[in-house]
């Protein structure tokens, strides 16, 4: 630990040199690792590739993202979307685009026939405009040389994270480095998370930093020795699924009674430290205040966990979005398919939905709330019978996919989002009783 002023010092000096030439650099917390023989070695060189490896530009990333765009804009259409498939009687008057999502409009709807969440509607109404309006949130920022990255633990869309740990008492936690995004969209991933400290099994907050050169914000969590779905999901057994699922709920719930949407529930979301039995939500980037009558952005969740509603651009969602997407989650433990829902974009997310619950519930969705999908995506979507969930039952899942188990998926995976249970209904419901409560 001797050393650490020497490199302090050094990585300082490096962060001022790269200042001079961007101005939006990233910047991290004070670096140091026992991992990393190169966070401890004196030449400015290595460390200077630690710290590059850490710290990009906003104007790197926004060219990274325009890359991105312009490779997804000049893919070919995969083979699901070619004009053969579509029903005989689009074939007249819909052509083959060079991309269908470039052809595919948005779903039309009819005024008349709102939807509105079946509980905690006015959790938001009730409460002081101060604990939902995050616009006026004033950071309380602590002091970023109070914490040390050890390593990278995972990227995303808006964030990068590391393992990381406090100076004083050598406690892990993990750093969360925000991308450069909106200071709304910043503060009101803050707001919830200070809203929900102390709720069951949701993450905690532990502390708010900010470079002073840079002003890159990174938020600090607690640590969960987390281990990856993709290895912890196939060893678990009915018992352990009963229990996860179950402290989902709970943490669900809890954040439903706060107001509060998640709209982003996944596997990749939902740390579990399998040996101390402790489950975690994370990730609040996409959490959003529920306002009754209130229009949302419906690009949010990931592909795969994605409501029917989103995909639909049916606005006035509500807490029944994390019900969905735990029901996707539920699917891919319970039958070992993940995703369960394997979509290439949005639109064959909502084919690949189709053909499994129907196109006769689906259409009935539409109706009760006034949707007309694009004819396009109409076509894409076609007509499909309902698939009996024993279609997805072999013998390496039969263990796990009991017939309470399906009973209760069947009643998370509804069109109709207002026929989904609640989380609290889902913990006391008939099927889950006699499946999940221990």
């Amino acid at each position: 630990m001797a050393i650490r002023p020497l490199l302090q010092k050094k990585i300082t000096t490096i962060l001022n040199h790269h200042q001079k030439k961007d101005k939006t650099l990233f910047s991290s917390p004070s670096i140091i690792s026992n991992n990393n023989p190169l966070l401890f070695s004196s030449s400015q060189s290595s460390i200077s590739t630690c710290f590059r490896q850490l710290a990009f530009s906003s104007t790197a990333f926004s060219r990274q993202h325009q890359r991105q765009r312009q490779r997804q804009q000049e893919q070919p259409p995969p083979n699901h979307q070619i004009l053969h498939r579509f029903p005989h009687r689009f074939r007249s008057s819909v052509s083959l685009p060079d991309t269908l999502a470039q052809k595919i409009g948005k779903s039309f709807r009819r005024p008349g026939a709102p939807s509105k969440a079946r509980v905690y509607a006015d959790a938001n109404v009730i409460r002081p405009k101060d604990y939902w309006d995050y616009e006026s949130l004033t950071v309380q920022w602590g002091e970023q040389d109070d914490y040390m990255v050890v390593k990278k633990v995972g990227r995303g869309k808006y964030s990068e994270v590391f393992e990381g740990m406090h100076c004083t008492d050598n406690e892990k936690c993990v750093i969360k480095i925000l991308k450069p995004v909106k200071k709304k969209k910043i503060k009101r991933e803050i707001k919830i998370l200070q809203n929900l400290c102390g709720g069951p099994n949701i993450v905690k907050l532990l502390d708010i930093v900010r470079d002073q050169q840079s002003k890159t914000p990174s938020l600090i969590f607690e640590y969960v020795k987390n281990t990856d779905f993709k290895v912890l999901y196939p060893t678990l057994s009915d018992f352990d699924t009963r229990y996860y699922i179950y402290e989902l709920l709970k943490a669900l719930d809890y954040c439903h009674s706060q107001g509060i949407m998640h709209r982003d529930v996944k596997p990749h979301n939902v740390m579990i430290d399998h040996e101390q039995r402790k489950l975690r939500l994370i990730d609040w980037g996409l959490a959003e205040f529920y306002h009754p009558g209130k229009e949302y952005n419906v690009r949010v969740a990931s592909r795969y966990f994605k409501g029917p509603e989103l995909l639909v651009d049916l606005q006035d969602y509500d807490y029944s979005l994390d019900l969905w997407s735990l029901g996707c989650m539920f699917a891919g433990m319970i039958f070992r398919k993940e995703p369960f829902f394997y979509g290439h974009d949005n639109y064959d997310q909502l084919v690949k939905i189709a053909k499994v619950l129907g196109t006769d519930d689906l259409n009935a969705y539409l109706n009760k709330y006034r949707i007309e999908l694009d004819p396009h995506l109409a076509a894409l979507v076609g007509r499909h019978s309902r698939k009996p969930w024993s279609k997805f039952t072999n013998a390496d899942n039969q263990h796990l996919a009991v017939p309470e188990a399906v009973d209760f998926l069947d009643k998370l995976l509804r069109y109709d989002h207002l026929e989904r249970p609640t989380a609290k209904e889902a913990m006391i419901n008939d099927s889950m009783i006699e499946w999940c409560i221990l």
